[in-house]
């Protein structure tokens, strides 16, 4: 029997919805402000996963200007037996401020997982985290949050069940108010339906998306309820098993739920499978912090938790406790631990899938493999502090140990012209080795810019001449530490082009947060980019790119 080592998709993969067809297990998980939307991830033996597709692909949105954090927010995926499609719905939020938290969801289907998919049919507005429920009766169902805006009435609102019409679209009857939570925990969100042995089971995601995150369970015998709580009173899966009560309270990062006894934190957001062998698992959503800290750079990442049925019919993990586990067992095995290292050098069409991009979408006028065969060509869009046209190919960094490399060709002719390596996390938070003119105008050189809470830091004491215009760059990153190394040819030495630079912040405690509160929940990135604020037409050619993870 395989041992399963969480996470089992490591880096921003939050929000896990997994699902089964046959012998094949598929986990959609949220994006936000990246582009293609929406991951979805496939295995045959829950413990190796491998990127296979994004639903969002046609500019079905449009998430240029989005803010931290919203965009594209906790997928559903399901499976129709009756007419054998896919659906995955999801929200678009599109508004945080004020805590008004508009969004419009949607659900589209497929034959194939891999798509095509079909244009978005409008669900509501109501609130966030749609899931569909296909039941045995051909009838379908929607449960979502129905968000709260009245002052002195429980944040963030009541989960809410109504019937759907997924053929013309559209809400059949009323909403039906069934719960604000099944423990003290609060800020319940992310209901999702199952049926078994004779019940509805209600799984929700609680606590806000910090530390004090859990799932929690309710039954009924009647899909619109009532809904009768867990009768422990306390979640089913967390990563902080202490008590807490904390009705009314929207979403905090409750740092005071933190635990020191445990690696996994976060614990929470699931989603319910069942194996062709008959076993239960939850996928959920975890975080890993820097050694000391409460900063989480690779954001939320996906786990896997076994669970069973008791004999009073609850659900519940294997070993009887609530405490989410980093090993549990599996079904098969061995599990690939460099699995999602990256190393492509550019000799196919297309970018590789791992490639997202901020905000703007991807296409052929700004970003290719054929105008130059071999490598990948980036014209230069926006600074990288904007949040419409920034010229960004990342990929998700999926360790807090490992080094990202590529080698770059740019022959800048202004000084707004630029193109190298970076990590990413937002618009207002960023790190960036470049190619680009000096001030005068009159040679090329490498040098450093950063971004931090939307100021600028230009380090202008590191900067080496590249006469040629083509160089080597590496980031080392350890533990919130990032070391940039060059060389300007295959067979010379590496050097530092500084001594190692302090990005911590690049987390989702680290950036745009009021205090108590977290400042984003999506994750680091690795990316190559450009910029060209002169004409946009520069463009930079990279020969090849590597993410190699140390742990």
């Amino acid at each position: 029997m395989a041992t399963i080592k969480n996470p089992i998709i490591p880096g921003m993969a939050p929000d896990p919805s997994i699902i089964r067809v046959d012998d094949d297990y598929y986990i959609a998980t949220s994006t936000f402000h990246w582009n293609p939307a929406v991951q979805i991830f496939h295995s045959k033996d829950l413990v190796n996963w491998k990127l296979i597709s994004y639903a969002l692909t046609n500019n079905e949105v449009d998430l240029r200007g989005t803010d931290t954090p919203a965009g594209i927010w906790a997928p559903h995926l399901s499976y129709d037996k009756a007419t054998q499609k896919y659906w995955l719905a999801y929200s678009h939020m599109q508004n945080m401020s004020g805590r008004e938290f508009n969004a419009d969801s949607f659900a589209m289907w497929a034959d194939d997982i891999k798509g095509p998919w079909s244009q978005p049919i409008y669900l509501t507005s109501i609130g966030f985290d749609p899931s569909l429920f296909h039941d045995v009766d051909g009838k379908h169902y929607v449960s979502i949050l129905e968000w709260e805006t009245r002052t002195g009435y429980q944040a963030p609102g009541h989960i809410v069940i109504a019937e759907v019409d997924l053929v013309n679209g559209g809400i059949i009857g009323d909403w039906h108010r069934v719960t604000t939570g099944f423990t003290t925990r609060g800020c319940v969100e992310a209901p999702q339906l199952y049926f078994h042995d004779g019940y509805y089971y209600l799984l929700l995601a609680s606590g806000g998306t910090g530390y004090a995150h859990g799932i929690e369970i309710g039954r009924s015998k009647n899909v619109f309820g009532p809904y009768e709580a867990n009768p422990t009173g306390e979640p089913i899966i967390t990563s902080s098993p202490h008590h807490l009560f904390s009705l009314g309270d929207p979403d905090a990062g409750h740092f005071e739920m933190y635990n020191p006894n445990s690696l996994m934190q976060k614990a929470g957001h699931g989603s319910l499978v069942k194996t062709a062998e008959g076993r239960w698992y939850i996928a959920h959503l975890m975080s890993r912090p820097l050694p000391n800290t409460k900063l989480n750079p690779l954001g939320r990442e996906t786990s896997l938790q076994e669970m069973r049925w008791n004999d009073s019919g609850w659900l519940e993990m294997a070993d009887g406790s609530n405490f989410a586990k980093l090993k549990i067992s599996g079904i098969q095995g061995p599990q690939n631990s460099h699995q999602f290292d990256i190393d492509t050098d550019f000799d196919q069409t297309e970018p590789d899938l791992c490639f997202m991009t901020p905000y703007r979408t991807q296409n052929s006028d700004w970003v290719n493999t054929t105008e130059n065969y071999g490598s990948l060509r980036i014209y230069g869009g926006n600074s990288f502090f904007s949040k419409f046209n920034p010229a960004i190919m990342a990929t998700r960094a999926t360790s807090l140990d490992y080094r990202a490399e590529t080698k770059v060709t740019f022959a800048p002719d202004h000084y707004s012209e630029t193109a190298g390596l970076g990590l990413y996390y937002d618009a207002n938070n960023w790190l960036y080795a470049h190619l680009g003119l000096d001030d005068t105008e009159d040679r090329i050189v490498l040098k450093i810019l950063q971004a931090k809470l939307g100021e600028r830091c230009d380090y202008v004491f590191s900067e080496v001449s590249v006469p040629e215009g083509k160089v080597e760059l590496a980031i080392e990153y350890h533990l919130g530490q990032a070391q940039i190394c060059y060389r300007l040819n295959d067979n010379g030495q590496w050097q530092s082009l500084s001594e190692p630079i302090d990005v911590q912040y690049l987390s989702d405690e680290g950036v745009n947060g009021a205090p108590g509160e977290i400042g984003g929940f999506t994750g680091l990135f690795n990316f190559i980019g450009a910029v060209d604020a002169h004409q946009h037409r520069s463009y930079a050619d990279f020969d090849y790119y590597r993410v190699t993870n140390k742990e």
